[in-house]
């Protein structure tokens, strides 16, 4: 058809043009009607069949009509519930109420874990929203898979759901860093099907919506573009970022939950670098210059006096010397008291005091034996008798924690109020076969298996933990099962025994450890694909193959692999060389019968896996009563050592007592029986302190039992050997007896025993002032054991000693005193020793040019002590408490060796704290609304400096989990309407109603009545599929010796007041010459520090059984030094050096010859010994002890008092002339 158009026409053409435009507006509104047509398309309405992959859900029928409004109000509630961005005009949406209802019930698990975060939970329900209701649903959701249900509908078997990309990642990111406070891992690991950390935005969705899940009733196939595909829009509804308020009011999430929050990182302090100058260690450096420098100012010293001296020979009794007279004090000496100074004079007459006071004591103890030692024997029986009250602490915590520590304070309130942290069995698995191999998937590449993770050994290893789950034992006629003891946290719903084992996520099964899916070219599925899905997400229900195995233990929680293998770098668990499995037993608090039970299973476990045998396992073990029964075997074990190291000291000291003056009198020579008599004496004072603190009711550990012994020994054999030898030594005068003779003698000793048995009492007493228990029950022991055995030894000893001597002037044989020998010459002699130390030794050790060798060497070793004491390692190796056959040695070696994990940390918060208010919930929570400074958030801070504070994990708070537990959206707070009782959340029952309303009000966190009112429901619940909250808290705490956070304080001010109290002692008893104080103190602390050195080349580590020791070493050095020291100070020679000459061989013989060789004859024996902790701590330090001890009072004293010792007490000098002139002992004061 040809249209002409002419002029004229344009009448013709303004009358077509309306209808043009009529034309285009039409076809414009069809396009628009078409395109408002098609957005407002569904895929789906209601729900039909059930799905085959998952046969308790439903599936969507097809459906692709206009949305539909809801036709109820509880649809309308429930669409204003889960999606409020879905609510507006009529409500037409694509979903029925039924669909909300099967909605809601699948979201639980997310809404308990990601609500936590607002911004978080409103984009995943975003996401779940979208795809079931949106109105405009067939924009980004497409059904591409259909399956007939009835005649009349279909259902929907297979969706695409196009998401953008943009907002998987905002969604993502917004969760990232959600937390699961009760699993101690982020929310992702829950619910994306494998560590947080392998979590990403894509695999997270494709997680969630894969069919083999078991939670998704159809496959839905997430693609994910920022760009329209294949004709569909990509679902880009807004999201929000973690740190943002929601519309509706919500705040922004928690630090916790949200890193973005947080602010600045925080940043641990930084460690200080080693001290050093030039390079080297600051310490060393400073101690060889200061070293150095002594010894160019004290050799220029000595030459320069030699020099001196040489020109001009003076006396320090200058005063007293008349020029013309030679250099003795027999002079008139009219003028020579008033030249005395008053604290002179006063300690002269207090020395005499003690002179004429034991002279007394000892001539009446000599005169009246019977009764003294009747008296004696009477009063040690009556203090002994107390051992029959004697209880033995071994309890770690008793021993080294102080009730009034901070440690012990919260242990002891954790355990009232939570019960003990339960006890634990736990085997370490290892194969020495060679069993590794390469496991091939079918997509990715393939993957190293470990020895110890093929199925053969798995099958071997799952045989052995059967075996044990079911042993029995006998206690008091009853059948116990490791399901009588067990920790069963889901009790009474589930009684299954917590077993943390990778054999676990095959639910301890032979059958399903086969479980496998494969053809004749591949293996899809089987314990491998399911290992590293476990591995990867512990918290699954469901593994995601067509097998749909769990990989929750059968107890119903998780198998965290760090907890159950061992051996591993980083994540890489298929590479792990150790299975680790544990049985948690439950243990309490003062419930003897129960703790019996668990007792005696332990011990049968104990006897079966010693008994175990298999070739292809080696396994190392341990049970909670493990310690205890091989410190105890150690302990029965080391008898025979400690015995025989006793019965040494005590036949030498028998033996060594004695004075053999002819081969025909060695017989009434010999002082075997005096010997026993004063060892007895000695174990007698010890009986007596552990009698008289045990009716008090101070418990015994056995560091009194075994230390206490050793150092009343010392103390008492030395004074034991000064008595005697003085004796031996002593020429009676005439016309004086026997029993005057002894008083002279004790007169002149005993003062000298007094000043070193009351220091070293005043010392151990002020030492109970320390807060560790052991050391403080220690020196109560101690310093009473010393103070007796010296009354002991100036009383029954000496009226011992008088009968020996009556016996032997009688001519009788020791021990055979009732027969009488033919009479015999009877005389007095000094003693090989003696003679030894006068003759050889003491001028030898004095002579000028090796004095200064001995303080150039002794200085030397102090400087050394000094530069590495700081370098003293502190800590005590549980190894070394194990005997070297232990079993428990190679269970330690292994732990360290393979397990990744340390003590869980409780943080209790104590009575008062009010919960009920939003203050003090904020004070304590993790969540939204929590203070920033919060309890959970401080720890959570520091948990992320690991390396710093070393919490490996996230905090849980039980008060964050119930906000989440009683929060309305939730289905785990409900309540029966018509009784009020509990309703778990997996009951179905149309009476049990929600705890809270779903209004604004309700969906706050519950304060005042309504906090209390539902807390009990909580903490009775128990997490289930539908409400993975509930408090099932389980009573973790480990032991915290809070010794080693204290130990260099302990050991400074326990050795502080140990030297400060021998000071004061010694300045008192030495007639209060305070220079010779300050030498007997200071020369103590020489050789404290030179056994720090000893303990640094020595791998001896400061800890309270060390320092026991040290404290010991500070009393039993005030022997080595305190009888020179005296002697020094009494002494009337006439210069330091004869004063040091004679203090030396008198004191020094007797000191070597007890309290030296005694000790070092049995401890020597010590060596032998089977315990670690006795070779270490007691033979190593004991040693040290006695040849530092010796080798200080010596050597090093007697030259330090021949250059620095006091002058010459004038009042004492002129009081010895006084004394003993006149009489045949006036010339020994020459």
């Amino acid at each position: 058809m040809r249209v002409t158009l002419e002029k004229s026409s344009g009448v013709r053409g303004a009358m077509l043009l309306p209808g043009r435009k009529q034309l285009f507006c039409l076809l414009w509104t069809i396009i628009l009607l078409s395109q408002w047509v098609h957005g407002q398309h569904c895929i789906w309405y209601g729900e039909c069949g059930n799905s085959p992959k998952v046969p308790e859900k439903k599936l969507n029928c097809n459906y692709t009509g206009p949305p539909i409004p809801l036709p109820d109000q509880e649809g309308q509630d429930l669409l204003q519930e889960l999606c409020p961005g879905l609510v507006y005009g009529d409500n037409k949406v694509c979903c029925d109420t039924q669909q909300l209802k099967t909605l809601k019930n699948n979201i639980q698990i997310p809404l308990q874990y990601l609500s936590r975060c607002p911004a978080c939970f409103f984009n995943f329900m975003t996401l779940f929203c979208e795809l079931t209701c949106s109105p405009r649903q067939s924009d980004f959701v497409n059904s591409t898979q259909f399956s007939a249900f009835n005649k009349s509908k279909t259902n929907v078997d297979e969706v695409t759901y196009y998401i953008s990309q943009t907002f998987a990642n905002a969604m993502y990111n917004a969760c990232s860093d959600v937390q699961a406070p009760s699993t101690n891992v982020k929310a992702l690991s829950l619910l994306c099907g494998r560590d947080a950390s392998q979590c990403t935005p894509n695999n997270w969705i494709k997680y969630m919506f894969d069919i083999n899940n078991g939670q998704v009733p159809f496959a839905i196939d997430p693609i994910f573009s920022d760009v329209p595909t294949a004709g569909m829009t990509p679902m880009s509804n807004v999201t929000f970022n973690c740190t943002q308020s929601l519309d509706d009011g919500s705040r922004p999430c928690s630090c916790q939950d949200c890193s973005e929050a947080c602010g600045p990182t925080p940043v641990a302090p930084a460690v200080l670098p080693p001290w050093t100058i030039l390079g080297l260690d600051a310490m060393t450096v400073i101690m060889w210059c200061s070293y150095i420098a002594f010894l160019i100012i004290f050799f220029g010293v000595v030459l320069g006096a030699w020099c001196y001296r040489n020109r001009m020979v003076t006396s320090e009794y200058g005063p007293i010397l008349d020029s013309n007279q030679p250099h003795s004090i027999n002079s008139d000496g009219t003028d020579f008291v008033g030249d005395a100074t008053c604290c002179e004079t006063l300690g002269e007459r207090f020395e005499n005091c003690l002179r004429v006071l034991f002279s007394s004591w000892g001539s009446l103890c000599v005169r009246h034996p019977l009764t003294v030692i009747l008296t004696s024997v009477v009063l040690v029986s009556i203090c002994s008798a107390g051992l029959t009250y004697m209880r033995i602490t071994t309890n770690p915590v008793e021993l080294w924690s102080s009730p009034s520590s901070r440690a012990r304070q919260e242990k002891d309130y954790f355990d009232q109020h939570f019960g003990p942290f339960f006890r634990t069995e736990q085997l370490i698995i290892t194969t020495p076969v060679n069993a590794s191999f390469v496991f091939s998937p079918t997509s990715g590449p393939d993957i190293h298996f470990s020895s110890i993770l093929n199925i053969t050994l798995l099958h071997q290893v799952l045989d052995l933990q059967t075996a044990i789950t079911n042993l029995t034992a006998e206690y008091k006629g009853e059948t116990v099962t490791l399901k009588d003891i067990c920790l069963s946290p889901l009790a009474p719903y589930n009684d299954n025994c917590t077993i943390l084992s990778v054999l676990n996520y095959y639910q301890n099964s032979h059958e399903v450890l086969d479980h496998e899916i494969a053809d004749e070219f591949f293996v899809y599925f089987d314990y491998h694909t399911h290992f590293l899905y476990c591995a990867s997400s512990p918290t699954a229900l469901d593994d995601t193959s067509p097998l749909h195995d769990a990989c929750m233990g059968t107890f119903g929680g998780p198998v965290f692999p760090w907890l159950a293998l061992g051996g591993y770098e980083g994540t890489a668990y298929n590479n792990a060389t150790a299975l680790v499995i544990t049985f948690p037993v439950n243990n309490y608090l003062n419930d003897t019968d129960k703790i019996g039970k668990a007792l005696a299973w332990e011990k049968v476990f104990i006897d079966f896996v010693k008994n175990y045998d298999n070739p292809n396992l080696t396994i190392s073990f341990s049970a909670e009563r493990s310690i205890e029964d091989e410190i105890n075997r150690e302990s029965n074990s080391d008898v025979t050592t400690i015995v025989i190291s006793y019965v040494i000291m005590f036949v030498y000291i028998s033996l060594a007592l004695g004075q053999i003056n002819s081969f025909w009198t060695v017989l009434v020579d010999s002082k075997i029986s005096l010997g026993i008599a004063g060892i007895l004496i000695v174990l007698s004072s010890v009986a007596c302190s552990l009698g008289i603190f045990s009716y008090i009711g101070i418990p015994l550990t056995l560091i009194v039992i075994e230390v206490i012994p050793f150092l009343v020994l010392a103390v008492g054999v030395d004074n034991i050997f000064i008595i005697v030898q003085t004796y031996q030594r002593d020429e009676r005068m005439l016309e004086e007896e026997l029993h005057q003779q002894i008083g002279r003698i004790l007169g002149e000793v005993a003062p000298s025993m007094f000043l070193s048995s009351f220091s070293e009492t005043v010392a151990f007493f002020l030492g109970a002032l320390s807060s560790m228990p052991a050391v403080r029950t220690f020196s109560l022991f101690a310093g009473l054991a010393v103070f007796i055995d010296f009354l002991l030894q100036i009383s029954c000893f000496v009226s011992l000693l008088g009968l020996d001597i009556k016996r032997q002037e009688a001519n009788r044989p020791d021990i055979l005193c009732c027969v009488k020998l033919s009479e015999g010459q009877q005389g007095t002699s000094e003693g090989c020793l003696f003679r030894f130390f006068k003759k050889i030794y003491a001028p030898f050790i004095l002579k000028d040019w090796v004095r200064p060798l001995v303080v150039a060497v002794f200085v030397g070793m102090l400087s050394f002590s000094i530069a590495v004491v700081n370098k003293v390692e502190i800590g005590l190796d549980q190894r070394l408490s194990m005997p070297d056959d232990s079993y428990v040695l190679d269970y330690f070696g292994n732990l360290s060796e393979y397990l990744h994990t340390g003590a869980p940390v409780y943080f209790v918060v104590e009575d008062g704290h009010d919960y009920k208010t939003s203050e003090g919930q904020n004070a304590v929570c993790g969540g939204v609304g929590c203070n920033s400074n919060s309890l959970v958030q401080q720890i959570y801070t520091a948990s992320l400096l690991n390396n710093f504070t070393k919490i490996n994990n996230i905090p849980s708070s039980w008060l964050d989990d119930y906000f989440d537990w009683v929060k309305p959206q939730s289905s785990c707070c409900r309540y029966y309407n018509t009784t009020g009782a509990f309703c778990n959340a997996s009951v179905v029952d149309k009476t049990c109603v929600h705890c809270r309303p779903m209004t604004t009000s309700g969906k706050q966190r519950p304060n005042g009545t309504e906090f209390m009112r539902f807390l009990p429901m909580f903490l009775s619940d128990n997490p289930n599929i539908k409400c993975g909250k509930g408090s099932s808290m389980d009573s973790v705490f480990y032991v915290f010796y809070e010794q080693y956070l204290t130990i260099i304080y302990d050991t400074a001010f326990n050795l502080g007041v140990s030297l400060g109290a021998i000071f004061v002692v010694s300045t008192v008893l030495l007639g209060f010459e305070l220079w010779s104080a300050v030498l007997v103190s200071f020369t103590i602390a020489m050789i404290l520090v030179n056994m720090f050195g000893v303990m640094w080349l020595w791998n001896i580590s400061l800890n309270a059984v060390s320092l026991v020791n040290l404290v010991m070493c500070c009393g039993i050095s005030v022997e080595f030094c305190s009888h020179i020291v005296r002697a020094f100070s009494v002494s009337t020679r006439s210069s330091r050096v004869d004063r040091a000459e004679e203090a030396l061989a008198h004191m020094g013989s007797s000191v070597f010859s007890g309290i030296t060789l005694t000790k070092f004859g049995g401890i020597l024996i010590l060596a032998l010994s089977k315990s670690q902790i006795f070779q270490i701590f007691y033979f190593r330090m004991y040693l040290s002890i006695v040849l530092l001890g010796a080798a200080h009072g010596l050597i090093f004293l007697p030259v330090l008092l021949s250059y620095a010792g006091p002058s010459v007490n004038k009042a004492k000098v002129m009081a010895a002339r006084n004394r003993f002139v006149g009489t045949e002992r006036e010339q020994l004061i020459y």
